[in-house]
Order: C-alpha cells, then sequence, then structure tokens
C-alpha cells in the first residue's frame, strides 16, 4: 500500500517531465534532467525509509512531508492539461457541428479564433499550477492545524432502550500527539471536547504518533478530558508503532479506561451500554472484517438483550463484521478522511484503503461513522477533509 502511495505521489513529476522532454530543445534537455533528479532527491529518502519500514518517521526529516504535500498537488497540473484536452476537443467538436448546421453557399466562412500554441498552454498551466499549489497548500496547512470542527448527528435506533433516548457521545479518533500536534494545542483539543457537555467520550486510537517520547504530553492534556459516563479508548496502528504496553499505561494515566477485545459496561437509568472494543489487527487487509477479534470481544460481552451494543475500532472495516453480529452502531476512525477530498468528484485517497472513508453509513441495522480524525500522519495539509469531533445524540424511533 506504501508503495503505490509513493507510484501515486511521485507521478506527476515524471509525466511533467517526459512532457518537457518532448518538447524542448537538445541542448536544454541536459538541464532539464539535473533539475528533475535535483529536484526529486527526496523521493530516494522516502523510498529507503519505506523499504526500511519506517515510512511514518518521514516527518522528522525537515522539508521531507512539506516536500511531499507538493508533489501530490502535482496531480492539480495533471487536472489542468486533462480540463485543457477536454475542452479544447469539445470546442472544436461543437464549432464543427455549428459550422455544418449553419453552412449555405453565399455564406462568408467564419473566422476562426486563433488557437492557443502549446508554448502559451505551458506557460499558462504551469502559472495557474504554482498559483493553485500555493493555495491549496495555504488552505491544507491551516486546515491541518485549526480546532477540529464539531459534526452533530442525531442516530436513530429501533431497539434503543428508553432511559438511553438523548444519550450524547463525544468521538475522538487519531490525535496523533507528536510533531504536528503539540500539547498545547491537545489542550485546546481538550476544552473544545469538554465544553461540549457529552455523557460520554470515546476515543477510537492512534492518539500518539510513534515515538513514546510524546506519551506524557498526551497524559498532561487528556487527563483534564472528562464526562458523566467516562472516557472509554481502544488502539490504533500507531499506538502499536509506537510501544501498546506504553501507550496503554499513558491512557490509564489520564484516567481513561481501555479496552481490548472486550468490553466495558456503563450504566443510565437502569438500562446498559456495553461499550465492545476490539484492538487493531496485525495481519491487516483492506476492510478486514476482524471477526476473530470481534467473537473474541462478544464472548465477553453481556447478550444483546441486557445491554445496547457499539462497537469501537480503530480500522472502519469491522463494519463489515459488526452488520451479521446486529451491533447498532460502529465507531472507527483511520483514514482522516484521505486527508485530500475532491468535492465535486466525491473522490478521495482514503477509497484505495477502505469503502468507508469518512462519514455516516448504514446497513440493515447496523450504523456506521467513520471519524475524518484530529492529526495528521506524514503529510501536514487536509485539503477539504478537516479534523473533526463527532457529537452524537442516540434516539429511539
Amino acid at each position: 500500500m506504501a508503495l503505490i502511495y509513493l507510484l501515486l505521489f511521485a507521478s506527476p513529476q515524471l509525466l511533467l517531465y517526459l512532457y518537457l522532454r518532448e518538447r524542448l530543445p537538445l541542448s536544454r534537455r541536459r538541464w532539464l534532467t539535473v533539475v528533475f533528479i535535483v529536484f526529486n532527491i527526496p523521493w530516494l529518502i522516502v523510498a529507503g525509509r519505506m523499504f526500511s519500514g519506517s515510512l511514518w518517521g518521514i516527518s522528522r526529516i525537515p522539508y521531507i512531508a512539506p516536500f511531499i504535500a507538493w508533489q501530490f498537488l502535482g496531480w492539480i497540473f495533471c487536472g489542468l492539461v486533462a480540463v485543457y484536452v477536454i475542452s479544447k476537443a469539445a470546442w472544436r467538436l461543437g464549432g464543427w457541428a455549428v459550422s455544418k448546421l449553419r453552412r449555405s453557399p453565399t455564406a462568408e466562412p467564419a473566422s476562426r479564433p486563433t488557437a492557443m500554441s502549446r508554448r502559451q498552454f505551458l506557460a499558462r498551466a504551469t502559472y495557474a499550477y504554482a498559483a493553485a499549489g500555493l493555495g491549496l497548500s495555504a488552505y491544507g496547512i491551516w486546515s491541518a492545524e485549526r480546532l477540529p470542527a464539531v459534526t452533530r448527528r442525531t442516530l436513530f435506533f429501533r431497539d434503543l432502550p428508553l432511559p438511553l433516548n438523548g444519550l450524547r457521545i463525544a468521538h475522538l479518533s487519531d490525535v496523533h500527539a507528536g510533531v504536528h500536534m503539540p500539547e498545547e494545542r491537545m489542550h485546546e483539543l481538550v476544552r473544545e471536547t469538554n465544553a461540549l457537555g457529552a455523557d460520554l467520550i470515546v476515543q477510537t486510537g492512534d492518539m500518539i504518533d510513534i515515538s513514546p517520547a510524546y506519551i506524557p504530553q498526551y497524559v498532561r492534556a487528556f487527563r483534564d478530558l472528562h464526562a458523566p459516563l467516562g472516557v472509554v479508548t481502544v488502539l490504533g496502528n500507531h499506538d502499536r508503532y509506537t510501544g501498546q504496553d506504553a501507550v496503554i499505561r499513558g491512557v490509564r494515566d489520564a484516567g481513561q479506561v481501555f479496552v481490548q477485545n472486550g468490553s466495558h459496561i456503563i450504566e443510565r437509568g437502569g438500562a446498559g451500554v456495553a461499550l465492545v472494543g476490539i484492538d487493531d489487527p496485525r495481519n491487516w487487509r483492506a476492510d478486514d472484517p476482524q471477526h476473530d477479534d470481534l467473537e473474541l470481544a462478544l464472548r465477553r460481552t453481556p447478550p444483546a438483550g441486557e445491554a445496547f451494543r457499539i462497537l469501537l475500532a480503530h480500522r472502519p472495516g469491522a463494519f463489515d463484521g459488526a452488520i451479521p453480529r446486529a451491533i447498532p452502531l460502529t465507531l472507527a476512525g483511520h483514514i482522516h478522511g484521505g486527508q485530500f477530498y475532491l468535492p465535486v468528484i466525491g473522490w478521495s485517497p482514503g477509497r484505495l484503503i477502505t469503502k468507508y472513508v469518512m462519514g455516516h453509513f448504514e446497513k440493515s441495522a447496523s450504523q456506521l461513522y467513520v471519524s475524518r480524525g484530529i492529526g495528521v500522519v506524514g503529510i501536514p495539509l487536509r485539503v477539504f477533509a478537516p479534523p473533526e469531533i463527532a457529537l452524537f445524540e442516540l434516539r429511539r424511533l
């Protein structure tokens, strides 16, 4: 999967190089090759870290993450080229059709607009690419650094026990305490979450980003996070990379309840809620339903008739395991909304990982919400996929 991302990021530069090489004089091709090689040397660092198994550490090499972010925006250039080619073809086809319909023996031949030369197009496309790249980079950095937006949603369930009607749950995911999530910002995040006044707070993994050095910062900030029914947390893949045992101690030091392939039972008005937490899979595959983890956790959980079940999973593919088991609600994260989203097309790089990229999904009697998360991984950009805290209100139909 990392190799696919690497090819996706690097391919616009290669396409641009091939395009320019065919159109530049022979005497300038050498300089083009030199510039191309020098400018893309950072890819050697990224590839080396990928094959050494430490790709996610790229954010700790100065300028590498912004370099990759800028390269990713190279797809804007490719998009501009595609729009230009399609528009030009449509314009010519339309002009040809109109001339056929309006042609008469006495009519003067219509003057044709002067076509844009390839040199003019290349210059304008390059300027547009630079302007769009600068604008989107600035927006993406601002969006990644901003406090999360609050997504408020009411979820309806037919079998929700009456005492749970109106229960409010705040969902946090993917904080990624680290280079791009300093302690000061975590304190602000905690204040923002507490101000929502939720009855229960849950976290679906990736609290720490790689290094255990950030665990004390997380603990100092998140020990102030509170809700009447508590804070319940499960692990994510980055927590395992950091060191599972150390992160679990940190979560508990912050006063949270940690659940791993089991459940934590809370009560409200005499009705029980079983917060079923499953581990992040060790042998992961895309949209893994995690049947084995779910079976183990549910064996340690009261029957469905005794408690309303909410599944906490880091990866949203677990929803495919929750559906046949009639688990009413699954909360997940992991994808960050892809950190880059094309609103008109409705596509995100997260689609390469899962069909559940972000937002609300419903199948049979089960519902899923995938958080866009709070922090970032590797690339400190969020383009049209802003960070979020989700606040749910459960209602009985």
